[in-house]
């Protein structure tokens, strides 16, 4: 008998879950709590890793339109010290391709039928039933029972709860997200230096990140080792960009000018992005139908560029194990647990010590100790 699957979240991995199920003829229903796929921006770039987000892509038969949209040079990757020198450069190889993340999304979206997935349906709460079923209430009042029910729904997931106690932690570094426009035209000698990929400017345990879009726009992230409530209690208020701008520039008050320029020349609104990330090693017990996928299971910071490839891997995984035991739902889902954990586990463990040696006194020292490791071991 085919498991009637509930997925909770159309982020990146519940649509690859649904959409390698769909190949195979298998429907999902899919609850997500934006109004439409053009609700909000979907996010900047991501690279996709041959072992996890290709692999999802291929299990899902959508690899060629990825490559379609591939942002040519967007692997290359800059590591500078806050003087503007370049330490260390990498010109890509093509191994892990630079995406839009909101072109991705749109790719896994149209494997689907639309009847698929119910929009603007945000999640109340959950309540456990008998015998693995799950009871949905949504925030229109709309009531609904799961048979197998997936958690789908990121950092701060409403299936969580139900496998496990355990909550996002704050890292105790906080992004500022802002964004430069026309980068060449506007702004030459900034998109000369932080050039066509990936840029890290790291020291004094702050950071200056970019990267460019695909479309001429420069994503930049302004990293400061923080407590979690910086932005109120320094009285910062993001609707007005120019006092903020002012407030982050002070904190990088001897660095190279064109770093200083991300800031002062930047164009958009500044969002506030603290990282949070479930403990390392989080699992849970098997619990009747019921499981996790993506940053619902092992939410990470970003030092890794491991979130979005472990979320569409799981979801390829996890529809692979339905297929695999249809008469049997939890042997699926001890199959994809015993997997999922181990992985997401050393993941995480990669993406935290990332995040260390990028914030220590001696960046960029560790990132650039870091990427000789990296380099030599491809060699």
């Amino acid at each position: 008998m085919e498991p009637q699957v509930t997925i909770i979240g159309a982020g990146l991995g519940g649509l690859t879950l649904a959409s390698v199920l769909h190949r195979h003829g298998i429907d999902a229903t899919i609850y997500e709590l934006e109004a439409s796929p053009t609700a909000r921006e979907q996010g900047s770039i991501l690279d996709m890793h041959e072992e996890s987000g290709q692999l999802a892509l291929r299990k899902a038969g959508l690899f060629e339109a990825f490559r379609t949209l591939v942002i040519p040079a967007g692997d290359e990757m800059r590591v500078l010290d806050k003087a503007g020198t370049v330490c260390w450069e990498d010109s890509g190889d093509d191994t892990r391709p630079e995406v839009e993340r909101g072109a991705l999304r749109q790719i896994l979206l149209q494997s689907l039928p639309d009847h698929c997935i119910h929009w603007g349906s945000k999640v109340r709460s959950v309540v456990k039933l008998e015998e693995g079923r799950h009871q949905v209430t949504l925030v229109s009042g709309e009531t609904f029972t799961a048979a197998l029910l997936i958690g789908a729904d990121g950092a701060w997931s409403k299936v969580r709860p139900l496998v496990s106690d355990a909550q996002p932690i704050y890292s105790g570094i906080s992004f500022m997200e802002t964004h430069l426009l026309e980068a060449s035209i506007r702004h030459p000698e900034i998109a000369a230096l932080v050039g066509r990929g990936s840029m890290f400017a790291l020291a004094d345990e702050k950071g200056l990140m970019t990267h460019c879009d695909g479309n001429d726009r420069i994503t930049v992230y302004i990293a400061l080792k923080t407590p979690e409530s910086w932005a109120a209690a320094s009285g910062i208020d993001v609707r007005d960009p120019e006092a903020t701008r002012r407030h982050l520039l002070n904190h990088f008050p001897d660095w190279n000018d064109q770093l200083r320029a991300l800031i002062a020349e930047s164009e958009t609104e500044l969002i506030p992005r603290p990282i949070y990330a479930l403990p390392i090693g989080h699992r849970w017990e098997r619990i009747p139908g019921v499981t996790l996928l993506g940053d619902a299971a092992h939410l990470m910071s970003p030092f890794a560029g491991e979130g979005a490839n472990l979320a569409m891997l799981d979801g390829a995984e996890l529809a692979e194990a339905l297929l695999a035991n249809p008469d049997n739902v939890e042997t699926a889902l001890d199959s994809y647990e015993a997997a999922l954990f181990p992985r997401s586990e050393a993941a995480a463990s990669e993406a935290q010590r990332n995040l260390m040696i990028s914030f220590q006194p001696d960046a960029p020292q560790g990132m650039l100790d870091l990427m000789t490791q990296y380099a030599s071991q491809k060699g």
